[in-house]
């Protein structure tokens, strides 16, 4: 049975690899000028701004902090608050992430966080690829409800909202 595991493994392979391109292709866009873990130095999140964290090394999943807690979408498409270490549960990342620009500023709007806030206890028909976090964080941010598929969508909106590249630095909490 070693060929299902060496179909398995590049398939694995190929995944990363597409995710390194992509990670560049929006470096030389200029949409990210920092990934996570690519900085140590931590900054504190505000009320409405973006944070994310890692899933496996491969994908990202992205909330909206309000009051030392993470809104989010979750899986079955119900929208809550959570502890960051809830948010952190059953997933890879050790991390959670706050998007700044280059000098480390959180880019954030006010009208975000009430966004995120009127929306917990609602559910949304989740779909990974049409309603998913990402999308869910971009309406927090925006009022509009675009299609958002993935982490890159997400961060080209935000430096096209911002006008600044996204530095994702990590967030200053300590549980």
């Amino acid at each position: 049975m070693p060929i299902p595991l060496l179909w398995l493994g590049a398939g694995l392979s190929s995944l990363a690899l597409g995710h390194h391109l992509h990670k560049e292709q929006q470096r030389n866009r200029l949409t990210v000028g920092r990934f996570p873990s690519e900085d140590s130095v931590e900054v504190k999140p505000q009320n409405g701004a973006v944070v994310c964290c890692g899933i496996y090394g491969v994908f990202e999943h992205s909330g909206i902090w309000f009051d030392d807690q993470i809104i989010e979408l979750k899986g079955n498409g119900l929208i809550r608050a959570i502890s960051p270490q809830r948010f952190l549960a059953n997933r890879s990342g050790e991390q959670i992430y706050v998007a700044c620009n280059a000098q480390r500023q959180v880019l954030v709007k006010s009208e975000c966080a009430s966004r995120a806030v009127s929306m917990i206890f609602n559910y949304a028909p989740y779909d990974l690829f049409k309603n998913n976090c990402h999308r869910f964080s971009w309406q927090c941010v925006s009022g509009q409800s675009d299609k958002v598929t993935q982490f890159s969508d997400l961060n080209d909106r935000l430096a096209e909202l911002f006008l600044t590249p996204v530095h994702w630095q990590p967030a200053a909490i300590h549980f």
